[in-house]
């Protein structure tokens, strides 16, 4: 399977390393970057064949991945309109609809659009796909292949639900990243410096998690067990709870799929 990155940026380089090491040849990937000082770090660091523009030996490929800016998509996809010849094409842009890319390739149906997440850069992400009806069984698993090289992968058949998947993986870490910053914070005010705090925080978190994803139960059952009755951590959990933490989670997660269904809208207009 041959495969041209449009862009070569932290993602391309994550799925280009994790594609290398499921065993991935470096002549089967090529990238598009306009970026000098980009193309020298992926010829040194995989030794992928660069170019600075789309050409010819860009387009010899099975599988096009669009990995450039949502802001910038229209203009770098622009040179393949009319071009494409059975390629599938994967997009990792955020927010941008498959209909509008369609309409900005000509009419081209093979596109699968997905949705990563930074934990992918160390090959522990998770990925939804959503592919257009044009894509046959052959694209979806070519599809899959390239994403499940950097963790986790999930299909979705209905492109709408897109933004919700957004809202809770695709900006999901930065949501653990900022309960970690809480916890680490609170640590440092009860005493620990700065190293211990941060072990602690981030231990907790990988040691809960790990639990979470090797148990059959609910969360919501391991949580019950870790609170005793007038226990510490109960103790915890009815200051949260005092606080609505919950629901307010639970609004933000909302709200950041509202932005994305509006980005879409923004993005997708001529």
């Amino acid at each position: 399977m041959k495969i041209t990155f449009i862009g070569g940026g932290n993602m391309a380089v994550a799925l280009i390393g994790g594609m290398k090491k499921q065993g991935f040849s470096a002549a089967a990937i090529q990238v598009v970057e306009p970026q000098p000082a980009a193309r020298e770090h992926l010829t040194e660091a995989f030794g992928v064949r660069c170019a600075p523009a789309i050409d010819a030996a860009a387009l010899n490929c099975e599988v096009l991945v669009l990995a450039v800016k949502p802001q910038h998509m229209r203009d770098a996809v622009g040179p393949l309109a009319g071009h494409l010849r059975g390629q599938l094409v994967v997009s990792i842009a955020a927010g941008l609809r498959l209909p509008d890319l369609s309409r900005w390739l000509g009419g081209y149906r093979r596109l699968v659009r997905t949705m990563p997440n930074t934990p992918a850069m160390i090959g522990a992400g998770i990925t939804a796909l959503c592919a257009d009806p044009g894509v046959p069984a052959e694209g979806r698993e070519k599809a899959e292949k390239i994403l499940g090289a950097v963790g986790r992968t999930l299909w979705i058949e209905d492109e709408a639900q897109m933004d919700a998947v957004t809202a809770v993986s695709g900006s999901g870490p930065a949501y653990v990243f900022y309960f970690i910053e809480a916890v680490e914070a609170a640590a440092r005010e009860l005493g620990f410096k700065d190293e211990a705090a941060r072990l602690l925080a981030i231990e907790t978190f990988l040691g809960a998690t790990r639990l979470a994803e090797s148990s059959k139960d609910p969360v919501g059952l391991l949580r019950e067990r870790v609170t005793s009755k007038g226990g510490t951590t109960e103790a915890a959990l009815n200051s949260f709870n005092a606080d609505h933490l919950g629901e307010a989670i639970r609004r933000g997660v909302q709200a950041a799929a509202a932005r994305g269904c509006e980005l879409g809208e923004i993005l997708g207009k001529d």
